[in-house]
């Protein structure tokens, strides 16, 4: 019994000096995501912040692969520091365990919650050469041509994918899924005419509409978005429909608790920068916060409802 709460005591203090020394080299902000996209943005607005808050550089290291799955798992798996941390999204934390027969990490159990840190509705999207300019005529289109209308998406299973199939379901239409690996460069044919729909970020996306080059006809969220007040919802036509992406940074379960909580204050002071709240709303970001306890709760709860949309969807991986 002395042993181990000796060693307990040492255990302790040792993460106590390790957090008051806390950070002393680089830290490494992993991307599970290709540069570019929403994620990626998200990411570096945070990081470049969280440097000079830190006082140490904080370096974005993309690495995209198996769905998000590789960048996670280099987290999951990387020594509990604090100086290898991950931001997170709904497809690797939410949507993943119902889709996925055994993952090679489990999104409660391997990770240390920091913080949410960001909603996004996502934003559906057409090419100018599609006969519909509007939702209403986008609907009427496409019951009037069943299976001939292609919407493209990020990956199976991604919140693209299981929004389409949603709206499939709600409003009796019948559109084919097109899944790409990865928006890049589903964004690249959608520019270029080479397929007609896709339901994405608004970061990757909303820049493309204010040029004209698409046309943004409605998003997802439960209300119209900051960034878009003027683009409906789709539940101003389909009352109850919402599916809205959020993102999170997290560290390797094991992580000195006040390395965390020093983690939690830096990244909110970062997100409250003006600049930085500037940034990250014009491009159809919602802030939000809340401490490692209420975000491994809601990556509970959210696991839990996406479970029911995987299973009505029949989604399978690649």
């Amino acid at each position: 019994m002395r042993t181990s709460a000796l060693g307990a005591a040492l255990f302790f203090a040792a993460n106590a000096v390790m957090a008051q020394s806390y950070p002393s080299r680089p830290v490494r902000f992993v991307v599970p995501y290709a540069p570019g996209g929403s994620t990626d943005t998200l990411a570096r607005s945070i990081g470049t912040k969280l440097s000079d808050l830190l006082g140490q550089q904080v370096v974005v290291d993309n690495r995209p692969g198996a769905n998000g799955d590789i960048g996670m798992t280099i987290v999951a798996k990387a020594p509990p520091d604090g100086y290898s941390i991950v931001l997170g999204y709904i497809a690797n934390l939410g949507i993943g365990p119902s889709l996925y027969e055994k993952m090679p990490y489990d999104p409660v159990k391997d990770f240390a919650s920091i913080t949410q840190v960001a909603g996004a509705s996502n934003i559906f999207v057409i090419h100018p050469s599609l006969p519909a300019k509007n939702f209403k005529e986008f609907i009427a289109y496409t019951k009037a041509n069943p299976k001939k209308v292609n919407f493209a998406s990020a990956g199976v299973a991604s919140v693209g994918h299981l929004t389409g199939e949603l709206l499939n379901d709600m409003a009796g239409i019948d559109m084919q899924h097109v899944p790409y690996k990865g928006s890049g460069q589903a964004i690249t044919d959608l520019v270029g005419g080479h397929i007609k729909v896709m339901i994405s970020g608004m970061a990757s996306t909303l820049p493309h509409v204010r040029s004209g080059k698409l046309i943004g006809i409605v998003t997802t969220g439960i209300k119209r978005t900051p960034a878009t007040p003027e683009i409906p919802t789709i539940a101003e036509t389909f009352p109850g429909f919402e599916s809205s992406s959020w993102f999170g940074v997290l560290a390797p379960a094991g992580t000195p608790k006040p390395i965390v909580t020093r983690l939690n204050v830096e990244i909110h002071k970062s997100l409250q920068d003006p600049a930085v709240a500037k940034r990250l709303a014009g491009v159809g970001f919602e802030i939000t916060y809340g401490t490692p306890e209420e975000f491994t709760a809601y990556i509970k709860s959210e696991i839990k409802k996406w479970a029911k949309v995987v299973k009505a969807s029949g989604a399978r991986p690649d």
